[in-house]
């Protein structure tokens, strides 16, 4: 055999060493190499970011942990999430100085996940609580899911926060954001890494881009969290902006904490990406107000076809059948009360047979009247796909919305095993295409602390689903919206074969 022949050999050895994926044969006579398909594998680890939960001494916060059982049979794993170590004001100096004080010990993880099917919860509280970094490895990785809840009682910023902890990425939208001097909106970036990163932020109003040279380059340093006020990036008043991070280094987080005046304080997570046809699930029945906010990404105008997805079908809100969002710019239109009593999801797609232009949007929705008004926010999401979770879910106050667009579809809900105690449950919902189906999620029988809620589709689709978490507080309906895309808890992962004869001399 030839020298070029032997390093090649030596070559597919280690590749197959490397990857794990490919089986290494040599076939005999009459052997062919045959091709196979891809499998979906579960993932074998995954990243979670939560924002610095307080702004106020009062602010009381869960985090609830979550793995779905039955993800993976593979290694029994991890599922931990710390304090991030640094500010913005130390450069990252403050955790160099914390693992030199514990002698290079590692911190004590706030809250620690020990098997898939039954959560795990901690609780911080008061102003000072940080952000938290956080892996998954093995079994627990597969559809990891963290809730991060905060209770505000009074002030400024009090209300019902709520956020699915993000994992982190370099492009992120989010419209329904202000700079309106009745508001005080913070974007929060959070660095995974042991690296500083690098974003940028761009804000835009209803005619366009926002000057501003303040929100280049902010450096986020290595694990850590840095919040921007939105309103010291410009000098502009808009009642709605949309702001796009990116990121020219690392990787981040990032999530918008709202606060207003009149109607409290929640977070806004980021909306899909930019696409032609959107969906914003699970408005709740009693709304007030429902404010939609969208922006054009692209070089051309988007004009698009509203309608509520309620109950029994689809309806065009008077007045608001179409919307027109010129390109690169944020409109905002007042839906009111939309819904009439009646859950609802909102549809928007292009108007007309064009082609869609890309567009993000998110709804403001606010429940209550005068001094008894709570705010909440819709992204836009996509769909649940193979599986989606949302945690913190308590023995009451809970509402599903499932909404099927298109066509017909079937849902399995699981309700999980309590942190505390009480057996999983499962139910099964058929939503009809063209509708909203808003239900009381299963609570765990003899439940004990709080559950998740697993949502799987089984046939039919696709269906865009939420969860409303609402907590009455001093006669105020507080309330949080979390939306349920699909976990990505599997990766499509190539089968190979090797064939040693294409070798032979």
């Amino acid at each position: 055999m030839k020298s070029s022949s032997l390093s090649l050999i030596a070559g597919t050895v280690a590749l197959a060493a490397v990857t794990g994926f490919a089986a290494l044969t040599a076939p005999g006579d009459g052997d062919t190499a045959e091709a196979k398909t891809a499998a979906r594998l579960p993932v074998e680890r995954s990243s979670l970011l939560c924002p610095a939960p307080g702004l106020s001494d009062l602010a009381e916060t869960t985090y609830t942990s979550f793995a779905p059982a039955g993800g993976s049979g593979g290694e029994a794993g991890a599922a931990e999430l710390q304090e991030a170590t640094a500010t913005a004001a130390d450069d990252g100096k403050k955790g160099e100085k914390k693992d030199e004080e514990k002698g290079g010990k590692d911190e004590k993880p706030v809250v620690s996940l020990k098997e898939p099917g039954k959560p795990a919860t901690a609780e911080v509280s008061g102003a000072g609580a940080p952000a938290l970094v956080g892996t998954a490895t093995g079994r627990l990785a597969p559809g990891w899911t963290t809730q991060q809840t905060t209770m505000v009682e009074a002030g400024g910023a009090r209300g019902l926060l709520g956020v699915s902890c993000t994992g982190p990425g370099t492009d992120f939208w989010f419209p329904a954001a202000s700079t309106a001097k009745s508001r005080e909106d913070y974007v929060h970036l959070t660095n995974p890494d042991d690296t500083a990163a690098v974003a940028d932020i761009e804000l835009y109003g209803p005619d366009g881009s926002l000057k501003s040279d303040v929100g280049e380059g902010t450096t986020v340093p290595a694990r850590s969290s840095v919040p921007v006020l939105i309103s010291t990036l410009t000098s502009e008043v808009a009642e709605d902006v949309t702001v796009h991070v990116t990121t020219r280094t690392g990787r981040v987080g990032a999530v918008v904490r709202t606060a207003d005046e009149a109607t409290g304080s929640d977070w806004l997570a980021a909306s899909a990406d930019p696409t032609g046809t959107l969906v914003l699930p699970g408005i709740p029945a009693d709304a007030t107000s429902v404010r939609l906010v969208a922006f054009a990404s692209g070089d051309d105008d988007a004009h698009l076809t509203v309608k509520l997805l309620g109950k029994t079908g689809a309806i065009s809100p008077a007045g608001h059948q179409d919307l027109h969002v010129k390109s690169r710019m944020t409109a905002g239109v007042d839906l009111k009360d939309i819904t009439k009593g009646e859950a609802g999801s909102l549809l928007l797609t292009p108007a007309g047979g064009r082609k869609g232009t890309p567009v993000v949007a998110a709804l403001r929705v606010v429940r209550g009247t005068g001094d008894k008004q709570e705010v909440g926010y819709i992204p836009a999401t996509g769909p649940v796909g193979a599986r989606a979770t949302v945690a913190d879910n308590r023995d009451k106050g809970s509402v599903l919305s499932l909404t099927a667009p298109g066509a017909t579809a079937t849902v399995k809900v699981t309700a999980s095993a309590g942190s505390e105690g009480g057996e999983q449950t499962v139910k099964k919902y058929t939503v009809k295409g063209g509708t909203t189906l808003a239900v009381t999620p299963p609570v765990p029988s003899g439940l004990k602390g709080g559950y998740a809620l697993t949502v799987e589709t089984e046939s039919g689709g696709p269906v865009h689903a939420a969860r409303t978490l609402t907590l009455t507080q001093d006669g105020i309906q507080m309330f949080t919206v979390q939306t349920l895309p699909d976990d990505r808890g599997t990766v499509e992962v190539p089968a190979a074969e090797q064939d040693l004869s294409v070798l032979d001399d």
